[in-house]
C-alpha cells in the first residue's frame, strides 16, 4: 500500500544483512524523518551554520530580556545590577551547555539533526492525511529534530537555574532596593518565559526564516532609541561614559550577527566585506543628529525659516 501524506513513512522493524522489513505507513520515531521514498531515516547530519545561528538567537532572547529587566528594576544607583547581569549570563550559558550535553548524542557538545527543507517541516501536525476522508493517519513528528524541542529544553533549564541561583544572590547583594523591588526582575522572567515558550511552539518555523531580519530591525531601532534617550549627539557624548560604549558595541555585535545570518557566509570572500557596514547606522546617527535636534527645528520654525 502506498504511503500517503507528506510526513508519513515506514519504520524499519528488522534488518539482517541485505534483508530489511518495514512496518506500515505511519509516524516516524523521534529522531527520524521520512526520505523521498517514504522510509523513516535517522537524523545523522550535523546542523548547518544557519541552524546554529537560529539556536543562538533563541538562546539570546531570554538573556537579553533578563538584562533589560535587571537594568529596568535595579535603578541607576544600584550596585547589584552588574552581579545580576553576570549571574544571568552564567545561568543561560550553563543552561545551553547542559542542553547540549543531554541531547543526542548524550555527553558531547554537539548534536545530530535533520535538515530543514521547507517551512512545513516545522508544522507536521497540519499535514496528517485522510485517505478515505474519514480516518486520519496521524504522522505528526519532529521533522526538524531537534531544532524545535531543544529550545524548550533550554528554556526549562534556564528557568530552573534562575530559581536556584538568582533569589539567593538578590537577597544578599540587592541591599539598595526596597523589599518589593528586589525580585521584580525574577518576577518578570516568570512572565516572559511562558511567552517565549508559546512563541517557539506557534511561530518556531517563521522565526527560523525571519530571525536575521528581526535582529537587524530591532537592533537598529533600539540603538536609535537609546542614543536619542541618552541625548548622544556627537562622539564626545558617546565616549564620556563606559556604559554607552558597551551598549554601542553590543548593538554592533547584533548587527554583525544579523548580517552573517542573512548572508550565511556561503561565499566568504563576498560576504565578509558586508561586516564593514556594522558601524554605519551609528555613524549616520551621529552625523545627522544635529540637524534633527528639536530645539533647533523649533527655533528655525519660529524665525520663519
Amino acid at each position: 500500500m502506498a504511503c500517503l501524506g507528506l510526513y508519513c513513512g515506514k519504520t524499519l522493524l528488522f534488518k539482517n544483512g541485505s534483508t530489511e522489513i518495514y512496518g506500515e505507513c505511519g509516524v516516524c520515531p523521534r529522531g527520524q524523518r521520512t526520505n523521498a521514498q517514504k522510509y523513516c531515516q535517522p537524523c545523522t547530519e550535523f546542523p548547518e551554520l544557519y541552524d546554529w545561528l537560529y539556536l543562538g538567537f533563541m538562546a539570546m532572547l531570554p538573556l537579553v530580556l533578563h538584562w533589560f529587566f535587571i537594568e529596568w528594576y535595579s535603578g541607576k544607583k544600584s550596585s547589584s545590577a552588574l552581579f545580576q547581569h553576570i549571574t544571568a549570563l552564567f545561568e543561560c550559558t550553563m543552561a545551553a551547555i547542559i542542553t547540549l550535553l543531554v541531547s543526542d548524542p548524550v555527553g558531547v557538545l554537539y548534536i545530530r539533526s535533520c535538515r530543514v527543507l521547507m517551512l512545513s517541516d516545522w508544522y507536521t501536525m497540519l499535514y496528517n492525511p485522510s485517505p478515505d476522508y474519514v480516518t486520519t493517519v496521524h504522522c505528526t513528528h519532529e521533522a526538524v529534530y531537534p531544532l524545535y524541542t531543544i529550545v524548550f529544553i533550554y528554556y526549562a533549564f534556564c528557568l530552573v537555574l534562575m530559581m536556584l541561583l538568582r533569589p539567593l544572590l538578590v537577597k544578599k547583594i540587592a541591599c539598595g532596593l526596597g523589599k518589593s523591588d528586589r525580585f521584580k526582575s525574577i518576577y518578570a522572567a516568570l512572565y516572559f518565559f511562558p511567552i517565549l515558550t508559546v512563541l517557539q511552539a506557534v511561530g518556531g518555523g517563521l522565526l527560523y526564516y525571519a530571525f536575521p531580519y528581526i535582529i537587524l530591525v530591532l537592533s537598529l531601532v533600539t540603538l536609535a532609541v537609546y542614543m536619542s534617550a541618552s541625548e548622544i549627539e556627537n562622539c564626545y557624548d558617546l565616549l564620556v561614559r563606559k556604559k554607552r560604549l558597551i551598549v554601542l558595541f553590543s548593538h554592533w555585535l547584533l548587527h554583525a550577527y544579523g548580517i552573517i545570518s542573512i548572508s550565511r557566509v556561503d561565499k566568504l570572500e563576498q560576504d565578509l566585506p558586508l561586516l564593514a557596514l556594522v558601524p554605519t547606522p551609528a555613524l549616520f546617527y551621529l552625523f545627522t543628529a544635529k540637524f534633527t535636534e528639536p530645539s533647533r527645528i523649533l527655533s528655525e520654525g519660529a524665525n520663519g525659516h
